[in-house]
């Protein structure tokens, strides 16, 4: 009887239990609360509830298991089910990386035969002290270098003599704006015109510089991109490169000595050719860059229109961005964003060439013919750039608000232009009180069918500004003749460090001169970053948009339907009211985003994958400039290192070394 007593008290907790949190639900409902918060949010017994949500974490204190990841990846499976279409990108991302995990090289053999497939030739002498290198630093996926062929295929079309001299004198002219980087006998042996950038380009190259040959390096020592060589021009130098592809069972495994044209101090007799440098800053950017797009480009084509340039990346239901690349390609958006962006119609540092040139650069636009390096402040120690995962703050802890800080930079700034800057309309975009009274578009539940959504045209952003942002220049810069007139304009902003942004959920990234060297770090933190460039760089294949970042169009039209998603809009008993928008919030979708970013950039994006990508770059510019290039290059087949490649395995799921094909440890 006694037991009976207890099974009946346990069954009578158990349906009061249920019937508080069927109430609880029904009165948030009718009070138009946040379930999922609500429910979020109740106490459980023997868990302390987390305090110091305003309190920076003390970087001295002992660090917790993160709480990004929960047990089970719980936020994978408690997203909002409906249709939105921001769920579509997702999946189809998802699947995009999928692809890529499963394509994967495994052994030295596969990664060989992989490139001759891929490239129609062997890989270049020294290709495998390479792959140990990479392997040895953990590389995710060793066959992620496209971008380095794509920047050196035209070069198959240059004698490489012609190169050579190229590299070798276009340092000498101070207003060329080129440092020389100069390696001899596996050592850096020299550099001419050095600043900051060169500096750290040399500390990036010691760590294998003793396995490269004799090469001359010229590196822009300006902020923005140098090279566009012709549409036209661009094609027969493909052609000559597609002549080339041969691969030759007896190819010679080293590089060629002895040869001639290098950058000699006081050379009686240099070998020098012109390399048809112009001045081009202040000048209308899109008037050089739409010689680089095809005839059939919006660029070049005056019956294309805007409709058919935005269906090649853009969905009108939202406005948001479907295909990232199209979306910073110069020969789609160009003619759209020309005079709203800075680096288009204000060029502050532009010194260009139509030739092709071998320099080398940190970021170009689509139509640019510089050589990809990684950016150099990536690489330094500077705490405005460095992740530092000791002050960031756990998501939950985060607040409600998109953040961005910086200086009117960007292009050159005067009094009749200032208003077309794209930092100076993304600051304005975000202020409640500017865009108080203007119709924005969003996309908010259809209210005769939910869990669908169709674009609103008339909501008021202003008090949902005031809410979620945080966003403003911390001085004015860049300006000619000087920055008098940005006064009364701006209400600066106190200046933030790195580590104090990431007490937002969302951090907003968009272009400087060039482009913007806090991105990595954004993506390495525990929030959401949310990009919009014009500008290129090393590691845009290895990040993919709607997996680890949100991409934002260059005229930022869709933020505020990205921040109602994310931040949710309204309240539930508004749900069926056609004049009132409602969107629920999506929380879990923008926390999943933003651990993914994490996770991968961890994996993709460290100063060892740095090294890796600009070891890999050297051996493969060391033989476009060698004379017998078409000869030289790794023939075997990758055997030789079946054994390492077994004791050393790639793990499925992590890649590099120290992991088992399960992931879960070393592979012994």
């Amino acid at each position: 009887m006694v037991a009976f007593d207890r099974g009946m008290r346990r069954l009578f907790l158990l349906l009061t239990a249920v019937a508080f949190i069927v109430l609880l639900i029904n009165i948030s409902l009718l009070s138009g609360t946040d379930v999922r918060e609500t429910i979020k949010n109740i106490p459980i017994p023997g868990q302390e509830k987390e305090t110091g949500q305003n309190v920076l974490p003390d970087p001295n204190r002992p660090k917790t298991p993160s709480t990004d990841v929960d047990p089970g990846n719980f936020e994978d499976h408690a997203a909002v089910d409906d249709n939105h279409p921001i769920v579509g990108y997702m999946k189809e991302a998802d699947e995009k990386w999928q692809a890529y995990e499963e394509e994967r090289s495994m052994t030295f053999k596969e990664t060989v035969s992989k490139y001759r497939r891929k490239y129609g030739r062997n890989p270049p002498p020294g290709f495998r002290d390479w792959y140990k290198f990479a392997r040895e630093r953990n590389v995710h996926n060793v066959d992620d270098f496209t971008q380095i062929m794509d920047d050196l295929r035209p070069f198959w079309g240059v004698e490489p003599s012609v190169i050579r001299s190229l590299a070798a004198h276009m340092h000498e002219e101070e207003q060329n704006g080129i440092s020389g980087i100069f390696i001899r006998d596996g050592k850096i042996w020299n550099t001419t015109r050095a600043n900051w950038r060169a500096e750290t380009l040399v500390e990036m190259l010691k760590p294998f510089v003793d396995k490269l040959p004799d090469m001359d390096i010229a590196m822009n020592r300006l902020d923005q991109p140098r090279l566009v060589v012709p549409w036209e021009d661009l094609q027969v130098l493909l052609k000559k490169e597609a002549t080339t592809r041969q691969i030759y069972p007896d190819a010679a495994a080293e590089w060629t000595t002895n040869m001639t044209g290098f950058y000699k101090v006081d050379d009686p007799n240099p070998n020098i050719t012109d390399p048809n440098f112009f001045p081009a800053h202040g000048k209308q950017y899109m008037d050089i860059a739409k010689a680089g797009c095809p005839p059939e480009s919006h660029a070049r084509d005056r019956k294309s229109t805007l409709t058919s340039a935005e269906a090649l990346y853009k969905d009108p239901n939202g406005g948001f961005v479907t295909n990232f690349n199209r979306s910073s390609d110069l020969c789609t958006i160009g003619p759209e964003i020309e005079d709203k962006h800075g680096f288009l119609f204000a060029p502050s540092s532009v010194v260009a060439s139509k030739s092709l040139l071998p320099i080398f650069g940190e970021c170009k636009v689509n139509v640019n013919n510089d050589i990809l390096f990684p950016a150099n402040m990536y690489y330094r120690d500077d705490e405005r750039y460095t992740y530092d995962g000791k002050t960031d703050y756990p998501w939950d802890d985060k607040k409600e608000t998109i953040i961005w800080r910086g200086v009117t930079s960007g292009g050159t700034n005067t009094a009749d232009n200032w208003e077309r800057m794209h930092r100076q309309r993304l600051v304005r975009l975000l202020n409640g009180t500017v865009i108080s009274g203007k119709d924005i578009r969003i996309m908010n539940e259809d209210p005769d069918h939910q869990g669908n959504y169709r674009n609103f045209n008339h909501f008021n952003a202003s008090k949902f500004a005031l809410d979620h942002t945080d966003v403003g220049f911390t001085e004015p810069a860049s300006c000619v003749p000087d920055c008098s007139f940005y006064d009364g304009i701006w209400t600066y902003k106190k200046m933030t460090t790195l580590s104090e942004q990431f007490r937002s959920k969302y951090v907003v990234d968009v272009d400087g001169h060039s482009f913007s060297g806090r991105w990595r770090a954004f993506v390495q933190s525990r929030s959401l970053g949310i990009k919009a460039t014009i500008f290129r760089e090393w590691h845009d294949s290895r990040i993919i948009p709607w997996r680890h970042f949100v991409p934002l169009d260059n005229r930022f039209d869709e933020i505020y339907s990205l921040l109602t998603y994310f931040i949710g809009l309204g309240s539930p008993s508004d749900a069926g009211n056609s004049k009132i928008p409602y969107v629920p919030r999506h929380d879990f979708e923008a926390r999943k985003l933003g651990r993914q970013g994490r996770e991968w950039a961890a994996k993709v994006l460290r100063n060892e994958d740095i090294e890796i990508y600009l070891y890999r770059l050297m051996i493969e510019y060391a033989r476009i400039i060698d004379d017998n290039r078409d000869r030289i290059g790794y023939s075997g087949d990758g055997s030789e290192l079946d054994k390492y490649d077994a004791k050393n395995s790639v793990s499925l799921s992590n890649g590099g070394i120290n992991a088992g094909h399960d992931g879960k440890g070393k592979h012994d």
